[in-house]
């Protein structure tokens, strides 16, 4: 199996990836909130993981990918009042919304997309298991962890317990034993809310994914091989989630913490206060799913992203070219006596491979890409008859398609399309070019030329 070599940002270092059961991968990473249309900052990871889903598939690993919804959140309620429906209508809907984005954009569905909700009894649970240890305590229907009962707080973001209350905003009147303690359970009489052995409430957010995680991977002792996420939730989430598994199983969360940079607007974060955030179904309807995926593609994955008109633009070019070719090559196939272009046998991955086993180096995987495309136009103006290049250059803008998650067909072409195929391939040669460009017509006609 090629080796895969990623940046674990727990240890802020490329490592070797080592599974703890060989030839299987454990994944979460974490989801949206689901209050309102998805913009394009959710996709950066969902189009990231995704990738890292296909090329652990590609290497040849057994991969459990899990992905959240988080479906309790102050902001569901808000908007929920706003739109004067309930809040499981609301969630019902965006998660609809999401999911049909997801598959525009090439995504594989995950393999389990669990939401707080259908957890909530085992939140409970959990949350009541770190209180009885001492790891959390109770103050007026509220629960909270304590953060001094854990060594190494603070590990995955950098920071030290001191730096951190050395900067912490001093509460008047807080009911928490340190600024740096977290709700684990708030009590509410607003909005959706569950009996618990404190009151009425709802869950923190950081203690949902830790017992999705816990509960999904129970038989590997809450443990996951990779756990991931947008760089914003590095700190305080994904620092809180270690936090409690720590507390609660006495073992680490996970052994690789990856994070993807953001997506910025014309050089300037995307934000409500500047009024440039972007829905995903917009973009889409303008540029198309896929140059949207090519253009996230196309930096690095823990690299900030900057939309504009022009970097979208360009990635659709791309994409477009990986089609045109894909399309003529599928076609000049069929013409030639390949029924099934899409089960030719797979050349060698290794040249595409090997930038993506470096942590995920899409920049340089699309060069190789794009060196195909040349090599495969080149390939198909020169052919002479012998297709053996064409079909080793098929499969490989296949394969390389499928790791990227990049959409690519052809049309199947019927018997009298392969025969005025023929004939013009006849015509060409005996350079009868008048009888050539009335074939090529009657192809277009079709909807079958090779462009």
């Amino acid at each position: 199996m090629k080796e895969l070599r990623l940046f674990n940002s727990l240890e802020q270092r490329m490592e070797t990836f080592v599974p703890e059961i060989p030839g299987e991968v454990a994944v979460y990473v974490c989801g949206p909130t689901v209050y309102n249309h998805p913009h394009i900052g959710n996709f950066r990871p969902a189009i990231v993981f995704d990738l890292l889903r296909r090329l652990l598939l590609a290497l040849g690993y057994k991969v459990t990918y899990v992905s959240n919804y988080t479906d309790v959140d102050d902001k569901i309620i808000n908007r929920a009042m706003e739109l004067g429906i309930s809040e499981k209508e609301l969630t019902d809907s965006v998660i609809k919304e999401y999911r049909g984005l997801i598959d525009e954009l090439g995504c594989l569905q995950p393999d389990i997309t669990p939401t707080p909700t259908a957890y909530m009894d085992k939140i409970i649970a959990y949350v009541k298991d770190l209180v009885d240890s001492g790891h959390a305590y109770v103050v007026g229907g509220d629960v909270y962890f304590r953060v001094s009962s854990v060594p190494h707080y603070g590990e995955l973001s950098g920071n030290s317990v001191d730096s951190l209350l050395s900067g912490a905003r001093i509460e008047v009147n807080s009911k928490k034993e340190s600024p740096l303690d977290f709700a684990l359970w708030k009590a509410t009489e607003v909005g959706i809310r569950f009996d618990s052995p404190w009151g009425k409430g709802r869950p923190g957010w950081h203690t949902e994914c830790c017992v999705m995680i816990d509960s999904i991977f129970k038989s590997r002792g809450g443990h996951i091989d990779i756990h991931g996420g947008g760089f914003d939730l590095k700190f305080p989430h994904h620092e809180n989630e270690i936090a409690q598994s720590y507390a609660h199983n006495g073992n680490d969360l996970a052994t690789y913490w990856l994070h993807n940079g953001f997506i910025n607007i014309d050089n300037e974060k995307m934000s409500k206060s500047l009024g440039n955030v972007l829905l995903a179904k917009d973009v889409i309807a303008e540029y198309g799913a896929m140059a949207f995926r090519m253009m996230v593609l196309s930096a690095h994955y823990r690299a900030p992203l900057n939309f504009t008109p022009d970097t979208i633009a360009e990635a659709k070019k791309g994409y477009e070219r990986l089609q045109a070719v894909y399309r003529s090559l599928g076609i000049y196939l069929q013409a030639n006596g390949v029924d099934d272009p899409s089960s030719l046998p797979s050349s060698s991955l290794d040249e595409f491979l090997s930038p993506l086993c470096e942590d995920l180096n899409t920049p340089n995987a699309l060069t190789v890409l794009y060196a195909k495309i040349k090599q495969s136009n080149a390939d198909l103006r020169a052919c002479k008859g012998n297709i053996e290049p064409l079909k080793a250059d098929f499969a490989s803008l296949r394969d390389y398609s499928k790791i990227l998650g990049l959409n690519v067909k052809y049309p199947c072409i019927q018997n009298i399309g392969k025969q005025l195929y023929r004939e013009y391939f006849d015509a060409k040669a005996n350079k009868d070019f008048a009888k050539a460009d009335e074939l090529r017509n009657k192809l277009t006609e079709m909807g079958i030329w090779m462009n």
